[in-house]
C-alpha cells in the first residue's frame, strides 16, 4: 500500500473501463480541453512494456515514502507559491508544454478534480531546486522502472555518496528524495512521451 508515481501506457490510457484501471475518461477530458484551447490532441502515448525490467528506463514506478516537510520548506525557499502549486499540485503530468495548468473535472485516487501540468515546466522547477542544493544528479538512478530511486534512497548508497560528496543536498535526504523523484518523473515523461500519474 501507499502512494506511487507511475507511468501510464496506451492500453490503460485509452481504456474506458475504470474498474479495470482504465483512464479513458481522463484521456477524453484532456483531449476535449486541449481542443478547446486550440492545441493538438495527445494521442501518441507509447505502450508500457509487458515485463518490467529494472534499469531499462521503459516504465516509471516510485513510491512516496519519506515525509515531505523538508521538501515543502525547500520549495518555499526557492519557488513562488504559484510554482510550488504547479510542482506539488498536479495529479497528471503530460510530456508537452502548457501555458497554464489544466483542471479537469475528473476524479482521481486522491481528489475530485485532476490538475494537469506540463513536464517541461515541472522539469525546470526541479532543476532549479536541484541546483540550489547541489544535487549530484550523476549519482542518482536515471531509470526508475521498479522503485530504483526509492530503494537507492532508502536502502542504497545514498549515505555513502553524501559522505563522499557533502553539500547542502546531504543535509536533508528526505527533501532531496522528492527533488530527485520529480526530476526523474519529468525526464521520463518527456523521454518516453507518456503520462505520469499518482496511483
Amino acid at each position: 500500500m501507499g502512494i506511487y508515481l507511475v507511468s501510464v501506457g496506451a492500453r490503460e490510457w485509452f481504456d474506458e473501463d475504470e474498474d479495470e484501471g482504465g483512464r479513458g475518461a481522463l484521456a477524453a477530458a484532456l483531449g476535449e480541453e486541449l481542443r478547446r484551447r486550440g492545441l493538438p490532441p495527445y494521442e501518441s502515448v507509447p505502450e508500457e512494456p509487458e515485463r518490467v525490467v529494472r534499469g531499462a528506463g521503459l516504465s516509471f514506478e516510485e513510491k512516496l515514502v519519506p515525509p515531505m516537510d523538508g521538501f515543502a520548506a525547500l520549495c518555499s525557499a526557492h519557488l513562488s507559491p504559484e510554482e510550488y502549486e504547479v510542482l506539488c499540485g498536479w495529479s497528471l503530468l503530460v510530456p508537452f508544454a502548457l501555458e497554464d495548468e489544466i483542471w479537469l473535472p475528473v476524479e482521481n485516487s486522491y481528489a475530485e478534480t485532476t490538475m494537469v501540468a506540463g513536464a517541461p515546466r515541472v522539469l525546470a522547477l526541479t532543476e532549479r531546486l536541484a541546483g540550489a542544493v547541489g544535487l549530484p544528479v550523476d549519482e542518482i538512478p536515471e531509470a526508475c522502472d521498479n522503485l530504483d530511486l526509492t530503494m537507492w534512497f532508502l536502502e542504497g548508497p545514498v549515505k555513502d555518496v553524501a559522505a563522499a560528496r557533502p553539500g547542502p543536498w546531504a543535509e536533508d535526504l528526505d527533501a532531496v528524495f522528492y527533488v530527485a523523484l520529480y526530476l526523474r518523473a519529468a525526464q521520463h515523461c518527456l523521454r518516453r512521451g507518456c503520462p505520469i500519474v499518482y496511483s
